[in-house]
């Protein structure tokens, strides 16, 4: 029993501990850069929407979550919510 706790804490330290929604991940997000390099950065987004030639793409939930705007594949706006 005390083995499968401990196996289950490890398990969640994995899941929860490496989150690429960080800021230091987040300030490396500067306008200009391409979508290829913010996937490299965060992972593959969650979510992500188009209107008027700006893709806008959401890393995370409504919790917690980064979200970058693209034009022509470049980031020109990113914001951040309760990343820390």
């Amino acid at each position: 029993m005390k083995t499968r706790t401990i196996m289950l804490l490890v398990l969640a330290l994995m899941l929860f501990g490496c989150s690429k929604l960080t800021m230091e991940n987040y300030a490396k997000i500067k306008t200009g850069i391409e979508y290829s390099e913010v996937v490299k950065l965060l992972g593959k987004p969650d979510s992500c929407s188009e209107a008027l030639f700006v893709k806008s793409c959401v890393w995370g939930n409504e919790q917690k979550n980064i979200t970058v705007n693209f034009l022509g594949d470049k980031v020109i706006l990113s914001a951040s919510r309760n990343i820390r």
